[in-house]
């Protein structure tokens, strides 16, 4: 018997999200990354620019040699937010249901901290050992710098997933403080650090996210050039 099939209905035309997100290199940025993972996590419909790294704020930006970081940047019914942070908080504001940050007051307290600690310190680490999730550097050195800040957030981690119980930082879902630290993950992917066990564990739950992962493949298919300062000898 032939199957029947029922017309459809024209589909209704969807308009364009109002909210746009501007971010630069999904392979390089890790502040890109870190905006974007928030935004798709609160669930607000956007529509992402990505701007050139042939853009020389943007290129001083990925290279560290600009004294502010104004991608990503959110715009949003007239708000422009182009702190991760303060498009973390916005967010939260704006839709409180994604709990965006943990319920519990403490565990917001810290889950707080720690992103701020992200945000603000961790320099050697980011200059040493630069986002590139295309790349693989087997038997990379890391210098004492850079490794006393990979045990400062092992700890971190640690610290966390023994109060709150993981798989999470903060418990059984992501929060912001997960975006906030998933680039670490492939910072130490891409330069082979190994890790504690339970770090490895929660580096395998931030691997095993779907939105990194939807994240890491648009990565790998971005049609642009090296940037050759943040290659460091690389393997592809």
């Amino acid at each position: 018997m032939a199957r029947t099939t029922t017309p459809r209905k024209p589909a209704a035309t969807k308009a364009a999200p109002e909210a746009l997100l501007r971010i630069s290199s999904r392979n390089y940025s890790s502040w890109s990354m870190r905006g974007w993972l928030i935004t798709r996590m609160s669930g607000l419909p956007f529509r992402v620019h990505a701007v050139s790294v042939d853009d020389p704020a943007t290129r001083a930006e990925l290279l560290l040699n600009s004294s502010s970081i104004l991608i990503p940047c959110l715009e949003h019914e007239g708000a422009e937010i182009w702190d991760t942070l303060g498009i973390a908080e916005y967010l939260n504001e704006l839709r409180p249901d994604a709990c965006l940050f943990p319920e519990d007051r403490i565990a917001r307290a810290r889950c707080r901290s720690i992103c701020g600690e992200m945000h603000a310190g961790f320099h050697a680490l980011r200059s040493s050992l630069p986002m590139n999730l295309r790349a693989f550097v087997p038997g990379f050195t890391v210098w004492s710098a850079a490794r006393a800040d990979i045990e400062r957030i092992q700890y971190l981690w640690l610290d966390c997933l023994r109060i709150w119980g993981g798989p999470w930082l903060f418990g059984p879902r992501p929060s912001v403080a997960d975006a906030m630290y998933a680039p670490v993950v492939t910072r130490l992917r891409t330069y082979d650090v190994k890790m504690e066990p339970g770090c490895e564990a929660y580096a395998q739950t931030i691997e095993g996210w779907d939105l990194f992962q939807e994240w890491s493949e648009a990565a790998k298919l971005e049609p642009e050039a090296k940037i050759t300062e943040l290659e460091l000898d690389a393997e592809f």
